[in-house]
């Protein structure tokens, strides 16, 4: 597994259990995560994880835009649904799970007003892009073990992402879970990065190596 990493996606209070944007049985996936951070620290390979960091007047929350929380529309040109008041920065709910292992190495998104941003590589427009392909590069990382939440938003882009910039990519099924706004949301996300060249995995298929 050397130059592989785990890559967690927005494991964050806001997307948990009683969060502003609960994703249903999200906090399941605490377990496997911790159990291959530990295996990842064991092996000394790399872990980083985003967190969702929104300013108080992001245009994405429904709040901010004159939408219904739920709606899909349009902004700055781009599809969007405009969601609930999430992750907004240095609050509780942008923090990271309290359960969720320490991890050192964390990369920021979201954080223009005038964009969503589900991807941990770039905003939704392709516009700005986060530090995040230069740190796995510089720690010469070419494949990529993610997990997190949500399947069908943040985890689905940043893998296509992930996969348009040439890394190899394991999605780990057991460590993500969805929003489903449709209720076949987050297998459509999983067939879709499948037939793109992510691979499926499940964690205990790592730990038992």
């Amino acid at each position: 597994m050397k130059n592989s990493a785990l890559l967690i996606i927005d494991v964050q209070n806001d997307f948990c259990l009683k969060g502003a944007l609960e994703v249903k049985e999200a906090n399941s996936i605490i377990t496997p995560i911790n159990q291959l951070i530990n295996f990842f620290k064991k092996k000394s390979l790399f872990i980083i994880a985003t967190k969702d960091w929104h300013p108080e007047n992001h245009k994405s929350f429904a709040v901010n835009s004159g939408k219904n929380i739920g709606d899909f529309g349009e902004l700055n040109g781009l599809s969007q649904v405009f969601w609930p008041v999430h992750c907004v920065q240095n609050s509780f709910g942008s923090e990271f799970h309290k359960e969720l292992l320490p991890i050192e190495n964390v990369v920021y998104k979201g954080e223009n007003p005038e964009v969503d941003s589900y991807s941990g590589f770039f905003d939704n427009g392709k516009k700005f892009k986060t530090n995040l392909d230069d740190i796995l590069k510089k720690n010469e990382i070419n494949t990529l073990y993610i997990g997190g939440l949500a399947t069908d938003y943040c985890v689905k882009y940043t893998v296509l992402d992930a996969l348009s910039l040439s890394y190899n990519v394991f999605l780990l099924t057991d460590c993500i879970k969805g929003v489903n706004i449709n209720t076949d949301d987050s297998d459509k996300a999983i067939e879709e990065v499948k037939q793109k060249g992510a691979h499926l995995i499940n964690s205990k298929e790592i730990l038992n190596i």
